[in-house]
């Protein structure tokens, strides 16, 4: 290799490192330009990498690693809240902080806001009570229907919490069955048991 192909490769090098180091500032001049309505990242956690995707006015997504419907929830996210979604670790810091704390068991409850434009009609009553569940404890479907005044809609109230868009933080996992059996749970039954091991309500 001669001396001009040596300058040739090192100023494509130069040239891809600069377009790297672009792409990698994106985000966050995205942001700057208030050109970036949702930020996406992940968070590692006992129950899995989880994304996260939060806009300017809190946490709207919390998904699980796996999960089949991620790819639907940012759909849903395009479609109900913005299409200008970009990756950002910056974006979305202060929520895998807050997420870090509950996992180490060092926060019991969270103090960023959320943003619930994905939570629509009888849903929106059902995660708003969900969402008065002390960390600890547990509530029934049957309970969460009498309290949103519909006691006989405890199936309606099971489909509101296994489309919960922001699990762990609305913490749909502290709902069970009447007689105390752990019920479904979009993350996974494994996951539930997890969660509740961890606030320390885990029923014998």
């Amino acid at each position: 290799m001669n001396t001009n192909d040596l300058k040739r490769l090192a100023s494509r090098t130069e040239t891809e490192a600069r377009s790297r180091a672009a792409a990698a500032g994106l985000p966050e001049l995205a942001a700057e330009l208030e050109l970036l309505d949702v930020a996406v990242g992940t968070i590692a956690s006992p129950v899995g990498d989880l994304m996260v995707a939060v806009t300017p006015r809190g946490l709207a997504c919390v998904a699980f690693e796996g999960e089949e419907y991620r790819d639907e929830i940012l759909d849903r996210i395009a479609r109900d809240i913005s299409p200008r979604i970009l990756p950002s670790p910056k974006g979305t810091d202060a929520w895998r902080r807050e997420l870090d704390g509950y996992f180490a068991a060092e926060r019991t409850g969270f103090d960023l806001p959320v943003d619930r434009r994905l939570i629509h009609g009888i849903a929106s009553d059902v995660l708003r009570q969900t969402s008065k569940i002390p960390y600890g404890e547990v509530s029934t479907y049957g309970a969460i229907a009498k309290k949103i005044g519909h006691p006989t809609a405890a199936r309606a109230v099971g489909r509101a919490l296994g489309a919960n868009p922001i699990p762990i933080v609305i913490p749909c996992h502290r709902v069970i069955g009447a007689s105390g059996k752990l019920t479904g749970y979009a993350g996974g039954l494994d996951r539930k048991v997890a969660l509740l091991e961890l606030e320390g309500s885990l029923l014998g």
